[in-house]
């Protein structure tokens, strides 16, 4: 596995992946952008999704969004929001001279990937919104305010919200800076219309697990996107079912352009 390098994000230092080498058949990388809490390692590494990939014959890209895993720890409330975010994602092909990416994104990765579409449509080949359905277009209930309180509560034992105490959780099991990702939740977030998404051209996919209760329902986002499909993953909730099996195959055969 290839080491994590760094570059600069118009001042901003983020941490990238690049690892496993384009191919004939599949001349197109493919960029991983992960969740919220998250990084590289635990949300594409672990979870068996690079060495899926490469063994796919796909060159892999993936960074650590800025505030998250290796790179740059902030604390301005301006200093985040998803479309900075893709800014970071587009400025890293831009770095690589890739010229074209088939997009994953897992939640708050799901975010970014759509406005990466939405504001660099020629930059995406393809791509999987997954870890978010209709929330994409509605929002989070109480806009991540709970998590944020958590993530700010002196200890997780003070924090009683459940969503609240499984982020907090989620965010000490991968070692996270609490007050980056405090600010990266109290961030504005910039509105997804459905008549926006409604614009998107290139294939997407769509995968949320059946259990999962923060995305919201991923047929209602894909009535919403013209030639999308979604699948959802039996019995898996929000924080299963980036790991999952089925997830990778039906991810791998849609990019490769399988029915």
């Amino acid at each position: 596995m290839a080491t994590m390098q760094s570059f600069l994000s118009d001042g901003v230092e983020i941490a990238y992946l690049d690892t496993g080498a384009a191919t004939a058949t599949r001349p197109i990388p493919v960029l991983l952008i992960h969740g919220f809490a998250s990084n590289t390692s635990t949300n594409w590494v672990s979870t068996g999704w690079v060495d899926t990939l490469t063994r796919a014959g796909y060159r892999v890209v993936a960074l650590d969004n800025r505030g998250h895993g290796q790179s740059a720890k902030l604390y301005g409330l301006d200093q985040y929001g998803a479309p900075l975010m893709a800014e970071d994602a587009r400025r890293l092909l831009d770095h690589l001279a890739i010229e074209k990416a088939h997009v994953i994104g897992y939640s708050m990765g799901a975010r970014i990937s759509a406005f990466l579409v939405l504001n660099h449509p020629a930059r995406v080949a393809s791509v999987v919104f997954a870890g978010l359905g209709i929330n994409m277009v509605r929002g989070m209930s109480g806009g991540g305010a709970d998590i944020a309180d958590a993530l700010e509560a002196p200890s997780l034992e003070a924090v009683s919200h459940p969503e609240g105490r499984n982020f907090r959780m989620f965010a000490e099991q991968t070692r996270s800076d609490l007050k980056a990702l405090a600010a990266c939740m109290r961030s504005a977030r910039a509105p997804i219309t459905a008549e926006a998404v409604g614009k998107i051209a290139c294939p997407v996919l769509i995968v949320v697990g059946s259990a999962d209760t923060v995305a919201g329902s991923p047929s209602e986002l894909a009535a919403l996107i013209p030639g999308s499909r979604w699948i959802a993953p039996e019995g898996r909730d929000h924080m299963k079912a980036v790991g999952d099996r089925a997830f990778k195959q039906a991810a791998v055969a849609f990019i490769g352009g399988e029915p």
